[in-house]
């Protein structure tokens, strides 16, 4: 009976040594990545990756969403007629083979509704930096919806933007920029929308060390017991 349980002594010392060097080593795995993610955290908050940008301003538009939960931001401008011009906008892919400040375009739709109509005019547009000029806009398609419950992709929104005449095509480019979507706005967004992508890394990189640290405290309580 001693022997038997001298035996099981020994298999649990071995077996607690083997969790003890499976764990260290894995501690000494984490430390690096916690070292990683502190040097990265430092790298983003001392750099100012946009000090040479465009930042532009909101004009006449206030920001109405603006959750952490989602990609986009949404402006809106509502002037003393009752007139409403809704923005959408949200980063592109990076594109790390412009030579500009900001690496990725923009997307973005805008929606402008009469007072007295349920009808809306929608437009989807693209917005690029040009360097030493700041940022400019194309519209990609440009709808007449006749209602909010239009917006279905199945219904039929006209022709393709590319297909209508030139002057046309420049006087809807002039229409929005009536409406508030000029040069000004364009560079706030690339700049809003940057910044923000900025914020939100750093915060993903502060709660990745914060696993790392509280990971470590389990681990040395484990060893410690």
């Amino acid at each position: 009976m001693m022997l038997l349980g001298r035996v099981r002594e020994v298999k649990q010392s071995i077996a607690h040594i083997r969790y003890l060097c499976h764990n260290s080593q894995k501690h000494l795995q984490d430390l690096e990545l916690l070292k990683c993610f502190k040097s990265e955290i430092q790298f983003e908050l001392s750099s100012n990756h946009f000090q040479n940008a465009q930042t532009g301003s909101l004009g006449d538009f206030v920001v109405d969403s603006d959750s952490p939960t989602s990609k986009d931001v949404v402006l809106r401008r509502k002037v003393d007629s009752g007139e409403e011009v809704a923005v959408s906008a949200i980063l592109g892919p990076p594109n790390y083979e412009k030579y500009t400040v900001f690496p990725r375009d923009a997307f973005m739709k805008v929606c402008v509704k009469k007072p007295t109509l349920s009808s809306i005019l929608q437009f989807d547009c693209g917005i690029h930096e040009e360097t030493d000029k700041g940022s400019n806009f194309e519209i990609y398609n440009a709808y007449y919806l006749r209602s909010p419950t239009f917006l279905s992709p199945s219904n039929y929104r006209g022709p393709l933007f590319s297909t209508l005449d030139n002057e046309l095509q420049h006087a809807l480019k002039e229409y929005l920029i009536a409406k508030g979507i000029g040069v000004s706005l364009t560079n706030f967004l690339l700049h809003y929308l940057h910044k923000r992508e900025q914020e939100q890394y750093v915060n993903w990189l502060k709660k990745g060390e914060a696993a790392f640290v509280a990971t470590e405290g389990s681990l040395r309580q484990s060893i410690g017991e």
